[in-house]
């Protein structure tokens, strides 16, 4: 028992490594993504066609991230966590059945209805496709296709969050993977099958569904939570998920709905603005999804397990050991980002039907993305903070204001900036957003930071400002970026790339940061004793 117990503690507190390995896998499947992204864009260029598929995937993809990794996870990891250590295992695994099986009949009168409904709910999405019946036909017919991957995914992540919480982080973080693959494949092998071509990305998404599901059950089965979803109304706990669930959906999905809204604007927008976006969001996904996504991966679990056991100083210090981390990498991408936006767009996506035009619009996007993109990081850090505590109140009114404030900037950026002016809103919000929740973790004394955050701070702001000097010389020296094949414009463009990092890291150890001063859980005495 006490070996077991050991292990468990163990296992808590090599919270870098398994951050570490969870970012390596997303960035994986971030790659296979930009591959992906790169193989959408040489195959259909940005045209009626892809402006189609992105609103009929993004439709689902936001329901996607609301009810499996939004608003869904934040609420029922909490209470699974008290379970996994409060309960017995025949008791849990009754609770994950009723759970999934609420979970399933939900998302199945969904996709029925947006089936159904699909040219409607493109009316809604994407207004400015009404003058094209061409355009709101295909959008429609991918939409009725694409809707059922709400369901496969949602299961999917409800396997992974299982897996987190029994401490199995690295088979969630492959799953992703199975998406971008079967995208891949499908565009390879299958495009010539069908007519409209375009319509082998919706089919390959199912799959990708399918796949991703798959996958992680055998996993489930090792820990012995394997169950058949089964339906009850009468449970208190499960109505207590569904308590948490229905005002966390705005807390924890505004970045979301902000999208989708901005779809709604941009659908009024010159063609291929969709497109544009849509690529730029995709390069800016890296780093958030290999940084953020991970953190708050590995956060949440921690976090309601520290605060289910009453250990406050504890809990404190993860807040603590997230926002340096979350610094230490977010603030040298976000400068980076910006600065390499021109390579990153040619070398990535700027061929065969992709012109130089679409090039520099997706350009003129990522740059104004980037510019939020240490906000939206942050946020991933700051939110779990409250969901973990099982607080849904507090993000939900702060999400409200945001994404108000978000709309307000729209109507002013839209007009001068057109599509980058929806991209900067985003990232102006995401700021806001960051701001807001870190004071209420401050105001209700749930965060107290840990000595040395002026020293370590002003030590980052040197690293990047070396590592922009050098980033910008390099690039000078480089050829036009769209002289070249593929494999040349990606070699020099890793050659910048790793360049950049490893100034960046080699003047943060010349500095004294080390990596072992990130390992432990209880990093404030270290940051105290290094003086970082």
């Amino acid at each position: 028992m006490n070996t077991v117990f050991d292990s468990k503690k163990k296992k808590e507190r090599n919270l870098l490594k398994t951050l570490a390995a969870v970012s390596a896998m997303t960035m994986v499947s971030r790659c296979l993504g930009f591959t992906r992204d790169a193989m959408v864009a040489c195959f259909f260029g940005a045209d009626i066609a892809t402006d189609a598929f992105f609103v009929a995937f993004k439709i689902p993809n936001l329901l996607r991230r609301i009810f499996a990794e939004g608003a869904f996870s934040q609420a029922f990891i909490p209470i699974l966590s008290e379970y996994h250590s409060q309960k017995n295992a025949q008791a849990t695994r009754t609770f994950i059945a009723y759970v999934s099986g609420l979970l399933t009949l939900t998302l199945t009168i969904i996709i029925v209805l947006g089936m159904l409904s699909a040219p409607w709910v493109i009316y809604i999405t994407a207004p400015g496709f009404i003058d094209t019946p061409n355009k709101l036909e295909l959008t429609s017919g991918l939409l009725f296709i694409t809707f059922p991957y709400i369901l496969l995914i949602s299961l999917a992540s409800l396997v992974g969050a299982i897996l987190n919480t029994w401490n199995c982080f690295l088979i969630p973080a492959v799953a992703p993977t199975f998406l971008n693959i079967s995208m891949i494949g499908f565009m390879l092998f299958a495009t010539s099958y069908f007519h409209p071509s375009i319509l082998v990305l919706a089919w390959a998404v199912i799959v990708g569904g399918v796949l991703q599901l798959s996958y992680q059950l055998p996993y489930l089965y090792k820990v012995d939570m394997l169950v058949l979803p089964r339906l009850t109304l009468r449970d208190t706990e499960v109505w207590r998920v569904v308590c948490q669930m229905g005002p966390a959906i705005l807390g924890v999905s505004v970045t979301q709905i902000s999208l989708v809204i901005n779809t709604m604007f941009s659908s009024f927008l010159a063609s291929g603005s969709v497109s544009w976006m849509y690529y730029a969001d995709r390069v800016m996904e890296f780093p958030a999804g290999v940084l953020g996504v991970a953190l708050g991966t590995v956060l949440l679990p921690s976090l309601a397990k520290s605060f289910s056991t009453g250990n406050q100083d504890e809990y404190s210090r993860l807040i603590d050991w997230g926002l340096r981390l979350c610094f230490l990498f977010a603030l040298p991408s976000t400068i980076a980002l910006g600065l390499i936006s021109t390579p990153l767009t040619i070398s990535l996506f700027q061929y065969g039907k992709f012109s130089a035009f679409d090039g520099k619009m997706t350009q003129h996007a990522l740059v104004a993305y980037s510019v939020g993109l240490m906000g939206l990081i942050l946020v991933k850090v700051l939110a779990p903070g409250f969901y973990s505590r099982q607080d849904i109140k507090t993000p939900v009114k702060i999400a409200g204001i945001t994404l108000l404030l978000t709309q307000v900037m729209n109507l002013i950026f839209i007009g001068p900036l057109k599509h980058a002016g929806l991209a900067l809103s985003i990232g102006l919000s995401a700021y806001l957003n960051a701001a807001l929740l870190y004071w209420q973790l401050r105001k209700k004394k749930i965060f107290q930071p840990q000595p040395g955050w002026i020293r370590f701070l002003s030590k980052l702001g040197i690293a990047v400002l070396v590592m922009s000097v050098v980033l910008v010389g390099l690039m000078s020296l480089m050829p036009f970026w769209d002289k070249g094949t593929m494999l040349a414009r990606l070699v020099r463009l890793a050659v910048v790339v790793v360049v950049g990092a490893v100034t960046y890291f080699l003047v943060l150890a010349g500095l004294g940061f080390r990596a072992s001063d990130f390992a432990r859980r209880d990093v404030s005495t270290v940051f105290q004793h290094k003086r970082l």
